[in-house]
This record gives C-alpha cells, sequence and structure tokens, in this order.
C-alpha cells in the first residue's frame, strides 16, 4: 500500500514517515499542495494523511478539489485545528477521518486501517482466502491455522494481491504500491517477493498472466478469465 504525507513540518512528516514504513507502507511525503497535486497524477496512492495549514494553501480547499475532480482514494485531515466548526468542515468536503494532533502513531494506524477497508467495501478486519486468514493490524498470516512468518514487503505484496483479488495487477502498479519516489529498487525485485511468497503459501497463490502481471485467483471461481497462465517461475 502506497501512502501520500503531505505535511510540511519535516520533523513531524520524517516521523511519520518512519512509523509507515516500519509497519511496510511505501511512502512518500510533499511539503505543499502543488506537490501533492503533481505527485497524483504521475502516480497512484491508496491514502492521503493531509495536513491543513500548509504553505501554497488551504488543504481544506485542496480537499474539495480533489473531491470534485471525482477522486475517491480515502483521505485523512491530520492538524492542530481541534475546533468543532474545524471537524465538521472537514469530514463535510470530503475527508474520511479528522485526526488531531498530537496523536498517537497507533491511533494513526487504526485510522488508517479503517479507511482503507471502507474504500475496499470490507466490514471484516480481517481478510479470507481459502485457508489464508491475514490480519492487517497484527500483521500476520495464517494458512490453515498455522503462522508463516513474512518479511514486510512480502507481506505489503500479499495484501495489494488479496485486495485485488481476481484482477490482473500490472509489474508496474505492483511496484508502486511497494516503493515510494526515493526507495532503491532492484530489477528483480518484484519477482524476488513472488518467489519467497510462493514458497512460504503454495505455488497456486499467486498467479502469472505474461507480459503482464500477477493476480490472485478468486476463491469460488479459480481463475480469473483468459490469458492466465501457471503460476511457476515469474
Amino acid at each position: 500500500m502506497r501512502i501520500l504525507i503531505v505535511e510540511d513540518d519535516t520533523g513531524i512528516a520524517g516521523g511519520l514517515e518512519a512509523t509507515l514504513r516500519s509497519v511496510g507502507y511505501a511512502v512518500d511525503v510533499c511539503g505543499t499542495l502543488a506537490d501533492a497535486a503533481a505527485a497524483l497524477r504521475v502516480e497512484a496512492f491508496d491514502l492521503v494523511l493531509l495536513d491543513l495549514g500548509l504553505p501554497d494553501g488551504d488543504g481544506i480547499d485542496w480537499l474539495r478539489r480533489l473531491r470534485q475532480e471525482g477522486r475517491t482514494l480515502p483521505v485523512i485531515i491530520m492538524t492542530a485545528r481541534d475546533a468543532l466548526p474545524d471537524r465538521v468542515a472537514g469530514l463535510d468536503q470530503g475527508a474520511d477521518d479528522y485526526l488531531v494532533k498530537p496523536f498517537a502513531p497507533e491511533e494513526l494506524l487504526a485510522r488508517m486501517r479503517v479507511a482503507l477497508r471502507r474504500s475496499e467495501g470490507r466490514a471484516s478486519p480481517l481478510l479470507h482466502h481459502g485457508d489464508l486468514e491475514v490480519d492487517p493490524a497484527a500483521h500476520t498470516v495464517r494458512k490453515a491455522g498455522t503462522l508463516v512468518p513474512l518479511r514486510a514487503k512480502e507481506f505489503a505484496l500479499l495484501l495489494a494481491l488479496l485486495r485485488a483479488s481476481g484482477q490482473v495487477l500490472s509489474r508496474q502498479r505492483l511496484e508502486e504500491a511497494l516503493y515510494g519516489f526515493d526507495d532503491a529498487l532492484e530489477s528483480n525485485a518484484l519477482e524476488v517477493h513472488i518467489h519467497h511468497l510462493r514458497r512460504k503459501l503454495g505455488s497456486e497463490l499467486l498467479q502469472t498472466v505474461r507480459g503482464v502481471g500477477y493476480f490472485v485467483p478468486r476463491p469460488e471461481t479459480g481463475q480469473a478469465g483468459a490469458g492466465a497462465t501457471h503460476s511457476g517461475p515469474p
């Protein structure tokens, strides 16, 4: 999952970035609304964390324009403005949540999970696929009841594919979900993660569409349409 932080305080932004990266999110930071708008034009983000008092404008106005453009990605406002009218205005203009600074990192992470779950149309905090049970909050994966240890990037890749179950995700989209602008990315990094997941969870889970990308078949069909190939080497 890729997160955009829009925050001009470098100390706060750096702390948030470190917290999110530590639990497996890919993160990009913008210090102005103009930079944030440019980032959204060129990359696909799963959620935005938005401060309100930015050097080049007010976050509420920027959020209103974002929704008017039809962008539906979750946005969580994080600000020192704690007055009731400010909270109401933020929510009415399209924010999915409103968090007043200072806040505990654990609360932010929980609110992010809720916002992401709502955007996917899920009520349960757990993801199930066949005999797999994935807990995004605890960062655990169980296969037939047995805990399967995964590295942070492996867990993030599995989440991205499960959340899009039945849909083919291109290599570019998966790399965008796992790595930020400033992350070093080796040419075969994605294939290495896919290989490790197949070894730990079974080769049938992650399917390859040659020349396109990867997908997890829907449990009820086991297929994702024409063009799917075997789940051998990537």
